[in-house]
């Protein structure tokens, strides 16, 4: 019996409200009460109610809540709602963060994160269950194609749960700034069509205007050694790069190279030579692009580490040994300078390939759906797991559907303009979806495995170790201790259990023969498994996405098709190399995604500054604000090292790095 004082947000965009009446009741541990349909959540952000009950309802465990339909009815997007008065001692916050549709009845549990083990009277066990019934029937796996790892079902972000789709602020940035260079490329792409490039300086015809000081640098030294190198390190793609445990058996050579295997050898020894193997590429159908055959190769480059830190090239060989055909041409960087650019050019166009498909797409945008549908499918909004993830899930299912149905779809940016369009895209993807393990997503073990933990020019290695030990250390572990106080916690919990399996049993094929768990057993494991989580939605996706607009503007270093054979002589030409890159049409199509895509995102919510509240206990609250504290000191300790280098390495700069994938 009392007077209840209750506040009501609605969302912040134009949209969020609606002029329907909303009905809500108050549910307690004695009772419940229908309070009516008292609110009409129009436009004001925030509304106060004061409501006399007449029943106890004791300590209030659900707000329920109830859109009618008027004439016509508008979804109303609800942040919160908190209530005082009696037995709420102090203020009750129930978390919503979702649009109210049609006239479902929409049960909001108080914010404090909970366990199963944590309701020992179960006053929460059918509400958990019915609300995880409801989600399996919304958040359906699809199919897209044969031997990948399992998306949302959905061909369209229409056929995707409201909650998941973009709101306008973010589909009107990405509408309009999408209907704008597509505009841009029809007038000035149509006559592309009719011009040809003639010299490596026709590319400058579509440089983007608004370039980046790196992306300067690049077209200015694309030619250098030492810039073609530090790519593997720090460029768009640092996932391919590791230290070499013996020559590679496909690197056949030929006695009149024995000076080569004896430096070789001596750089193995002494633990200086690096491998960029991309037999990954090999046996790839190659697109055919407006009737012209396009072609893709599987380079071998072996470098060598230099004690200043720069990774020099040392030789390169294109294709890979066949049986009955004579051992391919290795290319030096004493060859003739346009023989050693070509093949370095073909080194950078297959570069692209498992850049955009492996790294990019495979190992940050798919990883990432999987992970989020998995939890949505898994763990209620009570779970404390569910509370610390679903900030880093923000727009990632619909980013993943237009990638599908718009870059990799047939007749998709893929088919039109890449040389592994029409189909070999999709090979790739098989293939790096076969071989992906568990350790490959943990930085520590990822750069122990590939023999990059010492490399000090490694700047991705660095910040990578930092920025995970930051979210496992400073975030993740003391989550994990505030709801898990022993390792038997951990194993007694049925739906963190299910939720371990369904992201790899189910979202990822059965991916525990690549060292993915099927259960969780112990406190570290599980800090270990949500770091992972974490890490991909975050840093792995930005290590990869932040660096399209700086290293593929200029066209030459990134090429998004070869329309000639790779070179089987040294006799090489420039004309040669201007032949073998894109068309004028094919690169202006290059520049324009790659520069709408690479953009820096004006929605952007950056790692750890999510603005939602999905914990109403104090103790979580600390924890994410000492997180903010340790990412904005790491932040600055990175500003202050890029200022003392002559390339700075932005990509995994906590400020950089987005909470979710987005773009």
């Amino acid at each position: 019996m009392g007077k209840y004082r209750i506040s009501v947000a609605t969302g912040d965009s134009l949209l969020a409200g609606s002029s329907n009446p909303v009905q809500l009741w108050l549910v307690g541990e004695h009772g419940e009460k229908d309070l009516g349909k008292i609110l009409r959540p129009i436009r004001i952000r925030e509304v106060q109610l004061e409501v006399e009950v007449s029943l106890y309802l004791g300590r209030l465990l659900l707000v329920k809540l109830r859109k009618h339909k008027s004439l016509v009815g508008f979804d109303w997007f609800c942040k919160w709602i908190a209530v005082q008065g009696p037995g709420t001692q102090g203020e009750a916050f129930f978390p919503c963060y979702r649009w109210v549709q049609g006239n479902e009845i929409i049960c909001l549990p108080e914010g404090t994160a909970r366990t199963v083990r944590d309701d020992p009277q179960n006053q929460f066990k059918k509400h958990r269950e019915k609300e995880l019934e409801e989600r399996r029937k919304v958040y359906r796996w699809g199919f897209w194609k044969e031997g990948l790892i399992l998306p949302i079902a959905g061909n369209t972000q229409w056929d995707l749960p409201r909650n998941e789709r973009f709101l306008e602020d973010k589909d009107l940035d990405f509408s309009l700034s999408l209907a704008k260079v597509l505009k841009d490329l029809a007038l000035k792409g149509s006559l592309d069509l009719t011009n040809s490039v003639r010299r490596l300086e026709d590319f400058n015809k579509v440089f983007p205007q608004g370039k980046t000081p790196l992306a300067e640098r690049v077209r200015n030294c694309w030619k250098d050694d030492a810039l073609f190198g530090y790519q593997f390190l720090n460029g768009a793609n640092p996932m391919l790069l590791r230290r070499s445990t013996s020559l590679p058996s496909r690197l056949l050579l030929p006695p009149e190279m024995e000076d080569l295997k004896t430096q070789l050898e001596k750089e193995l020894q002494t633990g200086s030579l690096f491998e960029a193997d991309f037999s990954l590429l090999d046996g790839v159908k190659p697109n055919v692009i407006i009737f012209k055959q396009q072609y893709v190769a599987a380079p071998l480059v072996m470098l060598k580490l230099q004690p200043d830190g720069r990774l020099l090239p040392m030789v390169i060989q294109l294709q890979p040994p066949r049986n009955g055909c004579p051992p391919p041409v290795l290319f030096l960087p004493s060859d003739p300078p346009m023989a050693w650019l070509l093949a370095k050019t073909w080194v950078r166009s297959s570069d692209f390939q498992l850049h955009q498909l492996q790294s990019h797409l495979l190992r940050g945008h798919l990883i990432a759906e999987v992970i989020s549908v998995a939890t949505m499918r898994s763990l209620p909004s009570l779970h404390p797991i569910y509370k610390l993830l679903i900030p880093h899930f923000r727009y990632t299912m619909e980013i993943n559907v237009l990638a599908r149905s718009n870059l990799v779809s047939k007749w998709g940016i893929f088919d039109l303009v890449v040389s592994t369009g029409s189909g070999g895209h999709v090979d790739i993807l098989q293939r790096a979806t076969a071989g992906l393990t568990y350790r490959s997503f943990c930085p520590p073990d990822d750069l122990a495995d590939r023999g990059l933990l010492d490399v000090k020019s490694s700047l991705y290695g660095q910040d990578a170790l930092r920025l995970w030990g930051v979210i496992s250390r400073r975030y993740v572990e003391k989550m994990v201790s505030l709801f898990y106080k022993s390792d038997g916690a951990v194993k007694d919990d049925p739906e963190l259990q299910a939720w371990c399996r369904e992201i790899t049993e189910t979202g990822l094929q059965g991916a525990q023969d690549r060292g993915f768990p099927i259960s969780l057993e112990s406190r570290a494991q599980l800090c270990h498994f949500i770091t992972m989580c974490i890490f991909t939605c975050t840093g792995q996706h930005a290590s990869t996405h932040q660096g399209q607009l700086d290293w593929y503007s200029w066209i030459p270093n990134g090429p998004c098709t070869m329309q000639k054979p790779p070179p089987i002589s040294k006799d090489v030409t420039e004309k040669d190399i201007v032949d073998s890159l894109p068309s004028l049409h094919q690169a202006r199509t290059q520049k324009t995604f790659i520069k709408f895509l690479g953009r820096r995102q004006p929605v952007m919510v950056a790692l750890g500054h999510h603005k939602e509240n999905y914990f109403s206990d104090p103790g979580p609250q600390a924890v994410l604000k000492q997180f903010q504290e340790e990412l904005a000191a790491l932040d600055k300790e990175i500003e202050v090292r890029n200022a003392g280098l002559d390339l700075p390495y932005e990509y995994l700069r906590p400020s950089m790095v987005e909470n979710s994938v987005t773009i």
